[in-house]
């Protein structure tokens, strides 16, 4: 078992980066590829301004998704995976198979 720098299992670990409620529905969401802020938003129902802006964030501090601001007026931010963001695609892939045959019974 590999200890990371809190003495806590790799699970533990994974759990604190992708483990919130919202991180990984946009990051299942950016599978797709890159998506404009209001978009993504829109793929997301229930999450606040203040929810998506912390969360995208945390995501952008743990190297999981890329944040590109574009010099237009209105100010235009696109999101999209990063390549440690795309080495979680078959879990993400994995929850959502077996989230859709749970929702079926």
């Amino acid at each position: 078992m590999i200890l990371k720098k809190d003495n806590s299992c790799p699970l533990n670990y994974t759990m604190n980066i992708i483990g919130t409620k919202w991180k990984p529905l946009i990051l299942f969401h950016l599978l797709e590829g890159a998506l404009r802020s209001g978009i993504l938003q829109k793929k997301i129902p229930g999450i606040s301004n203040k929810m998506f802006t912390q969360t995208v964030r945390e995501l952008e501090k743990d190297g999981l998704i890329t944040r590109k601001v574009f010099p237009v007026v209105p100010p235009r931010v696109e999101y999209k995976l990063s390549d440690r963001g795309n080495s979680l695609e078959e879990i993400l892939r994995s929850l959502d198979t077996w989230g859709s045959t749970d929702c079926q019974n």
